[in-house]
Parts: C-alpha cells; structure tokens; sequence
C-alpha cells in the first residue's frame, strides 16, 4: 500500500511539474507576441521617397500636424491638367506596408479621374517620426482631413480611401468628420479576425492591442460606401471583405477582382480608381 502510495504521488508531482512548465511556456510566449505584435501588424518602408513634384502631375509636399505634435511628410496633387475637375479630393489612407511611393500610381490614376489626391504616410513611415499604433495611425488620418480642408476640400468633398489597415483607419474617420462616401479596398471586419487566419494557435482576442473594429465603424454610419475585395487574397480573407459590404447600411458597391491577390499590380491599378469614380459619380 505504501508503495503505491508513493508511486501514486510520484506521477502526481511529475504531472504537476508538466503543467507548470506547459503554462509557463505559454506565458512566456504570450508575453514575447505581446511585445513584438506592433512588428507583426505593420512593416513600415523607412527610406525616403522623392519629391511630391517628381511623382505626381503637380504635386505638392505638404506637413500633416498631428494632435500629439507630430509632423508627418504626405504628397497633394490637383487634378491632372486634361482631366474633367470633379471639384472632389481623395484621401488615400496606404495599407501596412511600403511607403507612399508604391501608391504613385494610383494616385495619378485618380488624378486622371478629375480628382485631387491626398496620399499621406503615417507615423514610423518613410522618414516620418513617431511609431505606428491604431491610435495613431487614427490621429494621422484627422490631420490629413485637416490638411485637405486648409487645401479647400471639406469633407463633404472628400472620399476617403481606404487599402487594407487604412480600412481601419478611414472606419474611424467616418465616424468622427463623415465624408462625401468612402471607399474599402480589402478591408477586414476587424484586425483580430486577420490575426486569427494567420495565428490559429494564439489566443489573438486576448493579446491584440490594435483592433481597427471596422464593421462597429460601418454599421453605424450612412456614409455610401463601396468595398473592393481581391477574389484570392492570402493577407485579408475575401470573405472578410465580403462581411464589411455586408454591415454597410448604404452599400453602393462590392466589387471583386477576380484572380487576384491582396498586393497584385491590378490592386493599385486603373480598375481601383475606376471604382472610386463610380461611387463619386453616385454622391455627385
């Protein structure tokens, strides 16, 4: 009996042990992904990029002053000279990664299209100060509607256009300086949902900081909007996009490019800017 005993606490203590090594791990792990989640949500490119005059028909650099007293380097441009003027502006709100330059040509795209263009950088980006974070990248959308407002472009006379995590940021701005109508392309309905595609094995809902809660944003405005999803994209799920058109109370359009990736050549094309004229046409 005593021998059983004994062994009986033996497996006792060893599981013990095992469980307490298990939640240590996981602790351990919980704590190194919540110090490096910021590296893993956005990938900034820091080199400098050329002057707004040098890549965009009339551009212009502009300094966007942020509430918590940043100065952040952005791109404008009126309409190009041939264009029909729409007497309307585009705020491009990037994605995560890169930097503005890989959004010339969309922007000249647009400008094409009788829009003035506001392509702003956030915060960590190019040579701009300042550390990326949902809230802000959210204080770099504000200053850039202040921005086209000094350029004469309120925001009933702006589109805001959003490209992956700037969805979660034009989400935001619709909610506190509500635009003419704004444009989602590959948007998520929140950043969590992403993490949980990519990191199954983590406990994402518990760790994330950033959250981006677009759908919260979408369904609680009448903004026209129009969601433009990639048919195969392997950063934001389709089905994710598919979900933010449905939460719009005033859908104009959901467009879906099909044999698309997230970053393909076609996602920063002319059927981007296509889609954004549509919807201007609709709030004209």
């Amino acid at each position: 009996m005593m021998a059983s005993q004994l062994k009986h606490r033996g497996w006792s203590r060893r599981l013990l042990v095992t469980v307490g090594v298990l939640v240590a791990v996981i602790v351990m792990v919980g704590v190194f992904m919540w110090s490096l989640q910021r590296s893993m949500i956005y990938f900034p490119d820091t080199a400098a990029v050329p002057a707004a005059a040098d890549v965009l028909e009339g551009g212009q650099d502009l300094t966007l002053h942020t509430s918590d007293g940043l100065e952040l380097e952005a791109w404008f441009a009126p309409p190009a000279e041939d264009a029909v003027d729409r007497d309307m502006a585009v705020l491009m709100a990037p994605g995560n990664g890169g930097n503005r330059e890989g959004r010339a040509g969309l922007a000249q795209h647009l400008q094409d299209r009788g829009f003035a263009v506001l392509l702003m950088e956030y915060r960590g980006y190019s040579t701009n100060p300042g550390r990326p974070s949902q809230d802000g990248l959210i204080r770099d959308g504000l200053a850039a509607v202040d921005a086209l407002e000094a350029q004469g472009f309120a925001p009933e006379q702006t589109i805001y256009f959003g490209e992956s995590v700037g969805g979660g940021v034009v989400a935001a701005l619709m909610s506190e300086r509500p635009p003419a109508a704004a444009v989602f392309r590959s948007p998520f309905t929140d950043l969590a949902e992403v993490g949980r595609h990519h990191y199954r094995w983590l406990p994402v809902g518990l760790l994330l900081r950033d959250r981006f809660p677009v759908t919260e944003h979408v369904r609680g405005t009448q903004v026209p909007i129009s969601v433009i999803r990639a048919r195969h994209d392997t950063v934001v799920p389709a089905e994710l996009s598919a979900q933010v058109a449905d939460a719009a109370p005033n859908l104009v359009e959901e467009h879906s490019i099909e044999d698309a990736d997230h970053n393909d050549p076609v996602m920063f094309g002319p059927e981007i800017a296509d889609a954004v004229a549509r919807i201007a046409e609709e709030v004209s």
